[in-house]
């Protein structure tokens, strides 16, 4: 099946993901400037008149560097909506993304027909992530045009099955576009998603070492040094459970070998009001690929990686069967 519009001229088969602070204005148009789907939550934007600012910005860069480099590949962006009953924001930026008609919104935290509907109104798509196969049910039954499997391994808030086990069990049944999410940081990994019946390598952690992303330098050295023997599954921080840096649990005084389980009922998305170090600014997500990582890099010369790598794994897999791959 054909990548639906507007996603059939990407220069490789990547949605970047939505990462909390990290991803704003700066690396969304970075990533589509180079040919891949940009994103960020739109919690980032704050106070929420930002998230005006930011979609101007990103709508009005994108397009006028459409017009001056109409040879090459840009990809479109996307917003994140968190739809959970907790988040108060959710009515009004949904309306700055209709005010923007945001091509590609990405839903989590519960799947809303009202939502699907109000995208649907202004020709948006709407993508939901989902950590298994009853979820995925859902999401698509209240009227989502894509999933993203968030398998395990995938930075932040994660899931813990198998990424073969999920895209198996949603494929017997599901034939829309899917984005899979889970340790995803390199050209073979992308290839492999695909294999595994995905249209599109979600990717997160690479990005936030990149000159681009808002991100501590630290932090951007701790990806760099990291490995997956480094990440830590825990709920503690928003109540949701996800993948986070060991080394950033230790500065905040917590043994990550030993943190305690929080109650769900009091999520905190935005700052990790479960405990007094805050997630995401102190609290760092990461997924298990950051072994592939090697140094702090722009994003056009970590797409150009990504792609290298991703044509020599096809010339390898053609290779290994016998036949061509291109």
């Amino acid at each position: 099946m054909p990548p639906p519009a507007p996603f059939d001229k990407l220069r490789l088969p990547v949605i970047a993901s939505p990462m909390f602070i990290v991803s704003g204005p700066q690396l969304v148009i970075a990533q589509c400037k180079a040919g891949i789907v940009g994103s960020f939550p739109a919690l980032n934007a704050r106070p929420a008149a930002q998230l005006d600012e930011w979609l101007h910005r990103i709508t009005e860069e994108l397009e006028a560097y459409r017009r001056s480099e109409p040879q090459r590949a840009v990809g479109p962006f996307a917003v994140n909506l968190i739809v959970h009953k907790t988040n108060n924001r959710l009515e009004g930026d949904l309306a700055t993304c209709e005010k923007w008609k945001v091509p590609l919104v990405i839903t989590s935290l519960g799947a809303r027909e009202d939502v699907n509907e109000a995208v649907h109104s202004w020709g948006g798509i709407v993508f939901h992530d989902v950590i298994n196969d009853a979820f995925a049910r859902k999401a698509i039954e209240k009227g989502a045009d894509g999933l993203v499997p968030v398998a395990a391994g995938a930075g932040g808030h994660a899931g813990s099955q198998s990424p073969f086990a999920l895209m198996q069990e949603i494929r017997e049944w599901f034939e829309g576009p899917v984005a899979l999410s889970g340790a995803i940081a390199c050209g073979r990994s992308i290839l492999a998603a695909q294999a595994l019946g995905a249209d599109f390598a979600y990717i997160g952690s690479p990005w936030i070492a990149t000159r681009e992303a808002n991100a501590q330098d630290a932090y951007k050295e701790a990806i760099v040094k990291g490995h997956a023997s480094d990440i830590i599954y825990s709920n503690l921080f928003t109540g949701v459970h996800g993948n986070y840096l060991r080394a950033s649990i230790m500065a905040s005084g917590l043994d990550p070998d030993n943190l305690p389980q929080s109650d769900p009922s009091k999520m905190d998305f935005g700052s990790g009001g479960n405990t007094a170090a805050k997630a995401w600014k102190d609290i760092w997500g990461s997924g298990q690929g950051i072994g592939a990582v090697k140094a702090i890099e722009s994003v056009a010369d970590r797409v150009d990686r990504l792609e290298s790598q991703y044509h020599q794994a096809k010339r390898e897999f053609g290779s290994r069967l016998g036949f061509s791959a291109g």
